[in-house]
């Protein structure tokens, strides 16, 4: 499904799938930069290899970066968008390496009306699947959003 959504649009059990990307060299080492976290198992290939994955892999957080950033434009919303709320039981499922193709996969789950009737909140199930159709990560996502466009 494409397209722009209003929350009145939106219904339950629609899903979505975004475009895929393949993960970079690049990204590897602007994840332990930022990050912080120089672990061997992310930043020494010699030592990588001795794993049981064999190689260096990206931290469980680049992960939920990916998944959450590839997943905000699915539905399309728009402007609507104001915050996400939290995450609800993520789960890694397989560890992502350099040069794998990623795509999200994103279902809604739930949405409902706040108080005040002009914010809603979504729920999505959102899911990183890797291009051989394992999903690598996996969880639930909540986001406010407007009940209406705020473009004027």
């Amino acid at each position: 499904m494409t397209g722009m959504h209003t929350f009145d649009t939106l219904e339950v059990g629609m899903t979505w799938r975004g475009p895929a990307r393949t993960l970079t060299e690049a990204e590897l080492a602007w994840s332990c930069m930022t990050s912080g976290d120089w672990h061997p198992i992310h930043a020494d290939a010699s030592f990588a290899a001795t794993t049981a994955a064999g190689q260096r892999m990206f931290q469980g957080s680049y992960g939920i970066h990916l998944a959450l950033g590839m997943a905000t434009h699915l539905p399309e919303l728009g402007d609507a968008v104001i915050a996400a709320l939290g995450l609800n039981e993520w789960n890694f499922r397989a560890p992502l390496f350099v040069n794998d193709t990623v795509h999200a996969e994103v279902e809604l789950t739930g949405k409902r009306e706040t108080r005040d009737g002009a914010r809603a909140v979504i729920e999505r199930r959102v899911r990183l699947v890797k291009s051989g159709g394992g999903i690598a990560h996996e969880g639930q996502i909540s986001t406010l959003i407007h009940r209406r466009s705020t473009a004027t």
